[in-house]
């Protein structure tokens, strides 16, 4: 699933191509996503100019002139292509076509992803959604936080009330590099190791989206470009390789998802 660097990279994508752009017309290849598309999406879109497209976790916010803002999220395995030469793909479920000629494509070959309408700064999909960790997120919040949870570590990063869009392969890569076990229990979590972890998670999202995100299957940018954050994996998909501290990378499953981590120097 795409997570905050991967969405992130769509974001600036889009943005670079659609901004000022007016939609001359809208195609719905079928009835909806995960969720059924709103009645009269077409309808809201067409006409309309594109003023500027927002992130809000793993979310999509593109504002339009009307007032409306179209939420989009990738789910699995969606994404935007840019300048599609066709829209013939079996998979390829929204056509947008912009006022330069240039037609968008929105392709999900499982079919997850949300698309969404609405006005304000207020959706069901947002309204409980935790902070954003490149933005105003501290150590003093995360730690305040663990002090009422008694789940695991990695478990409780992933959680999106606790923070959002740090994902399963950010969290990996933030705990090795913090020396934390992911199986420590949250309320253990001293203050002084939050202010580490906080800062190694914006680190790791950071480089993530310098390096356009990671492509491990069906992750691309809006040009085709792959992310090539995967070359800077230190556990992630890693089991049986040799940590950085001289130990073994190994794998167990928390929540029904693959953890990489050192017993050496995770503790």
């Amino acid at each position: 699933m795409p997570e905050l660097p991967e969405v992130e990279t769509v974001r600036t994508g889009l943005a670079r191509s659609w901004i000022d752009k007016r939609i001359d017309g809208v195609e719905l290849r079928r009835e909806g996503l995960r969720f059924p598309f709103p009645e009269g999406l077409e309808e809201r879109l067409t006409g309309s100019k594109i003023k500027q497209i927002r992130r809000r976790a793993k979310y999509l916010l593109i504002d339009l002139d009307n007032g409306d803002v179209l939420l989009s999220h990738l789910g699995m395995s969606g994404k935007w292509i840019l300048d599609a030469s066709d829209s013939e793909g079996k998979h390829d479920h929204v056509v947008i076509h912009l006022d330069d000629g240039s037609m968008s494509v929105y392709n999900d070959p499982r079919r997850f992803g949300v698309l969404d309408i609405f006005q304000g700064e207020s959706h069901k999909l947002l309204d409980h959604l935790g902070p954003e960790p490149l933005e105003e997120w501290t150590a003093a919040d995360l730690y305040q936080k663990l002090q009422k949870r008694k789940s695991a570590i990695k478990i409780c990063i992933l959680d999106q009330k606790v923070v959002v869009g740090v994902g399963n392969i950010y969290a990996c890569e933030a705990l090795n590099r913090s020396k934390i076990s992911p199986t420590r229990i949250s309320n253990k979590v001293t203050l002084k190791e939050c202010e580490v972890l906080v800062n190694e998670i914006k680190i790791i999202l950071a480089e993530a989206i310098q390096a356009g995100g990671s492509t491990l299957r069906d992750f691309a940018g809006v040009d085709g470009t792959l992310g090539y954050f995967p070359h800077q994996f230190k556990v992630y998909d890693k089991e049986g390789g040799d940590c950085e501290c001289g130990g073994i990378i190994q794998r167990l499953v928390q929540g029904g998802r693959s953890t990489f981590w050192c017993a050496s120097c995770q503790k």
